[in-house]
């Protein structure tokens, strides 16, 4: 690593652990307010925020005490190119938005397969392999439905989780 790049990187390491911290600070704000009455097995439902929220708080201190003693030690050269590539920011930005935005009214397992076909879109631009072909989106289709919807089924029926679904019947 040059030395411009190593005394760039440190306040940029601080500001990555800092960040964790306030993140894990947010979680923590959200979990108290969760419920804390014991259910199946002794724990309440606010137990795992709460993990979350502490192990992530560990990383950013660490993070920030490793950036502030000298920045993260024998860091390789990113491998990745040296500006964004906003193009497959913007496909997979779409993907997440209509996935949100769509998700009770497709119900979860047609919101989950368009964000993973926009998805792809976003990850093959970047890596210069963008196919807008009628054949690559149907590809792409069947393989998000065919993980959205057991994943659906196992949420729905084997642990009785409701997922917004397209239909009443559980089964789409």
């Amino acid at each position: 690593m040059t030395q411009q790049h190593s005394s760039r990187s440190k306040p940029l390491q601080t500001l990555v652990g800092s960040g964790l911290v306030l993140l894990s600070l947010g979680l923590a704000w959200g979990a108290s307010s969760v419920s804390s009455e014991a259910g199946y097995g002794g724990v309440g439902p606010n137990f795992f925020p709460w993990v979350v929220s502490i192990a992530l708080l560990i990383c950013g201190v660490l993070c920030v005490v490793h950036a502030l003693t000298g920045g993260f030690r024998d860091l390789e050269e990113g491998s990745g190119d040296a500006r964004a590539h906003w193009k497959g920011f913007i496909w997979v930005s779409a993907g997440l938005l209509l996935n949100a935005l769509l998700i009770t009214t497709l119900g979860f397992i047609l919101s989950c397969a368009l964000c993973f076909v926009l998805s792809v879109r976003g990850f093959k631009s970047s890596e210069g392999e963008l196919d807008l072909r009628l054949q690559a989106w149907i590809k792409d289709s069947f393989i998000g439905l065919a993980v959205a919807a057991p994943v659906y089924w196992m949420f729905t029926k084997m642990l009785a989780i409701n997922l917004p679904g397209l239909t009443n019947t559980g089964w789409l």
